[in-house]
């Protein structure tokens, strides 16, 4: 009966040794029937793709508030594949304080925070937060297009990790420094990160342009180093950064932002000024009309080139004629007819 092996243990005369270079101290024979050379390591394992250890454990919960249409949705979804760092959770009731997202934050394990807020279903707000001793900043999201759209050619790969490019404003004013260390805490993702490849083939930039921030994002072609855009892009406005996590002391209130309604209530304003507008043109034209004529005087040699029409005798009618009848029946008046006629007759006989 044949023994039983133990787990592990190695057959006497099946071990098997892997072949390896020989050291730096070691000393190759020389000559004799024995010699030959030593092939180098055959069987090399490749090294772990990321060697260090993780230690900027940013955290990122991205989630929205009810009534947001497919374009946010769709927009959410794009920043969660984007940065492999974040974190995804229910929609939130629009009867519930926003302070609660604090809560949220620290139940999901994420130190920071993008909330998509939908009002009137068709204003939307973004609100980047640093979780739960803050600074936050509230933008209002406007000319938003997605991955999916056919105008974004470029490609990167999943879970890579971006660069981060900022416009030189952002270093000549505080509240743009403070947006822009905000933005670098958010959207980096941090090295090493288990979700993440160690390849940087895109471009965030961060831009300002009429007092408004930019968002683009490109790929970047390794073979002439062009820039190719993926999407997604929107622009942000500034509305306000708060010192707390959603709420507290206002550090910072964009002078230039117009509020959605305002604009609206402009545009409506201009279209019925417009309209009356066209209604005083046509009061004055009526007025215009009816106004006394300006009598022009008359020009004398008009009356050159017309020539007198010849005078007709005048006839003097002294006998009234007769009245014809009014009949509606043409029977019945051919019957008068034929009467008159007899009578005629009867007076000439």
């Amino acid at each position: 009966m044949a023994a039983k092996r133990k787990r592990g243990a190695v057959a006497a005369g099946k071990a098997k040794r892997a072949r390896s270079a020989p050291s730096a101290g070691e000393a190759v024979p020389e000559g004799g029937p024995q010699e030959r050379s030593v092939p180098p390591q055959e069987y090399s394992i490749p090294p772990p793709v990321s060697q260090g250890k993780w230690k900027n454990k940013e955290r990122v919960l991205i989630f929205s508030s009810r009534g947001i249409n497919f374009r946010t949705r769709h927009l959410m979804q794009d920043l969660r594949i984007l940065m492999p760092h974040s974190k995804a959770d229910t929609k939130m009731d629009r009867k519930d304080q926003l302070f609660v997202i604090n809560e949220v934050c620290e139940m999901k394990n994420c130190n920071k925070c993008i909330f998509f807020e939908a009002k009137k279903k068709q204003d939307l707000y973004m609100w980047l937060s640093n979780t739960p001793q803050g600074p936050s900043a509230k933008f209002l999201v406007q000319n938003v297009h997605t991955l999916a759209e056919l105008k974004m050619t470029g490609n990167c790969l999943r879970g890579s990790r971006p660069l981060l490019s900022f416009d030189p404003k952002f270093d000549r004013e505080p509240h743009y420094a403070l947006l822009k260390e905000l933005f670098i805490q958010i959207f980096s993702t941090p090295q090493y990160h288990p979700k993440s490849q160690p390849f940087v083939d895109h471009v965030f930039t961060f831009t300002i342009t009429d007092e408004r921030i930019w968002f683009r994002n490109y790929q970047i072609i390794e073979e002439d180093a062009s820039l190719v855009e993926i999407g997604p892009r929107f622009v942000l406005n500034l509305i306000k950064i708060f010192q707390g996590s959603f709420g507290g002391p206002t550090l910072y209130e964009n002078p230039h932002y117009q509020s959605p309604n305002m604009h609206r209530r402009l545009l409506r304003l201009s279209v019925a000024a417009k309209f009356r507008e066209k209604q005083q043109v046509k009061e004055v034209q009526k007025i215009k009309k009816k106004g006394t004529k300006v009598l022009v005087e008359e020009d004398p040699t008009e009356v050159v080139f017309e020539t007198p029409a010849e005078e007709k005798p005048v006839e003097i009618q002294l006998v009234k004629p007769e009245s014809k009848p009014i009949v509606k029946d043409k029977k019945k008046l051919r019957k008068i007819q034929r009467k008159k006629q007899k009578k005629l007759f009867r007076t000439e006989g």
